[in-house]
């Protein structure tokens, strides 16, 4: 498996537009840098650590293909758009995104909380290609164009 960052998003705060950014460090037990998640003001934050979210740009591209529904750059609200690996194999596997590792802990299906603060379309356009949630189990720094691979 070898794909690439195609783009980083983060958002410092809870419903805020998100930002691109160039780098960022992923830190175990905490998530990105920056992000709502790491200070644990996220929407769904609950004690637990959100770490990253990651997302195929190809499902992007499915979504508009098949659902005429597009997004601008990370209005989708992941952390990390990728492309050329297929997110969904990487449950309870181990890969390593620029200098971090992470664990995949479950599909990141889209919600109504996702289309509230997007538009109409999101939640059926991206059912089952909406990414990966991941758990940062070694620190490291993460930017754009940097490999995304197996451990």
């Amino acid at each position: 498996m070898t794909g690439t960052v195609e783009s980083i998003h983060i958002a410092r705060e809870s419903g805020e537009p998100v930002e691109s950014v160039e780098s960022v460090e992923a830190v175990s037990g905490a998530g990105l840098r920056g992000d709502r998640y790491f200070d644990e003001s996220g929407t769904f934050s609950d004690g637990l650590p959100r770490g990253i979210t990651l997302i195929e740009a190809e499902a992007l591209e499915a979504a508009e293909r098949d659902h005429d529904f597009t997004l601008d750059p990370g209005e989708h609200r992941r952390n990390v758009t990728t492309r050329g690996v297929a997110l969904n194999h990487l449950v309870d596997a181990e890969f390593r995104v620029g200098d971090a590792v992470c664990r995949g802990v479950e599909l990141c299906e889209p919600c109504s909380y996702l289309e509230s603060l997007t538009k109409e379309g999101a939640v059926s356009s991206l059912v089952h290609r909406g990414g990966l949630r991941a758990e940062i189990v070694e620190t490291g720094t993460l930017a754009v164009g940097d490999g995304v691979t197996s451990v």
